[in-house]
């Protein structure tokens, strides 16, 4: 396998970032064998959480080692405290997440730009960027899986911070930042495969609720569970373990 760190400008955001990389082992699985069955490896968008950056996952988890057995390359942006939002005052980090970086992953690396070979998870404010992406753009992914995720961020205390991040209720809503308003528009509509998980101990449960009870009277394909556990890496670094054996991966023989 290969770890990179990748630094490089966004047009969309203007200035330079950086986001992790890992890539498949090429031993383990051969490039000709892609190549034959559908084009490039299939991709995983993994997001950090408030007031991590794209190392989180990298240096909290042992993703790279439990990627290991799969064709999957894992793409770790950091987006610093945006929330994966077109910002009220600051930056276009939804555009530079869901449309700018998969096309340069995909012109820099042999990863495949197929909707049915594209992923997308995340903890705490991740999962909530993971599910705005299902939301948002369905047809773009075609799993989404949100661990511990803020999930109801826009009905949060209306800090300095949340006002440049959001603008107002209404304007989150009119931007499509409010999750909750988003999944009860998509009722009866084609939606990718959601996996929802928080811990019992953890603050963020009862917006997790929330979500969870509007997407399932909306229709939508969620699988959620709860379980023993706070807002701490120790459950995340279990739980990603079940997002990559969950991901609608194809066989590739």
């Amino acid at each position: 396998m290969a770890l990179l760190q990748c630094s490089f400008h966004s047009e969309v955001l203007g200035m330079a970032t950086r986001a992790t990389v890992i890539l498949p082992d090429p031993v383990r699985h051969p490039a000709p064998v892609r190549q034959r069955h559908g084009g490039g490896t299939p991709v995983l968008y993994l997001l950090h959480g408030m007031g991590d950056d794209d190392s989180a996952w990298t240096r909290r988890t042992s993703i790279e080692r439990h990627v290991e057995a799969y064709d999957l390359a894992v793409v770790m942006p950091g987006v610093d405290r945006s929330y994966y939002t077109d910002q009220a005052v600051g930056h276009d980090y939804w555009t530079f997440v869901s449309e700018e970086l998969p096309a340069l992953v995909t012109a820099w690396f042999r990863v495949s730009d197929a909707p049915s070979d594209t992923f997308v998870a995340g903890l705490s404010m991740g999962g909530y960027g993971a599910f705005k992406w299902a939301l948002r753009r369905p047809g773009s992914i075609a799993a989404a899986a949100s661990l511990s995720g803020g999930l109801d961020a826009t009905a949060r205390h209306a800090s300095p911070e949340w006002r440049a991040t959001f603008g107002s209720r209404e304007r989150a809503r009119e931007h499509g930042d409010d999750l909750l308003a988003l999944a009860r528009s998509m009722a009866d509509a084609p939606s990718p495969p959601l996996l929802q998980w928080c811990g019992t101990e953890d603050p963020n449960l009862e917006e997790n609720r929330r979500f969870r009870d509007g997407a399932l009277a909306a229709g939508l394909p969620l699988e959620y569970d709860e379980g023993p556990g706070g807002h701490e890496w120790s459950c995340w670094d279990a739980q990603i373990r079940r997002v990559l054996d969950w991901l609608p991966l194809r066989t590739r023989p």
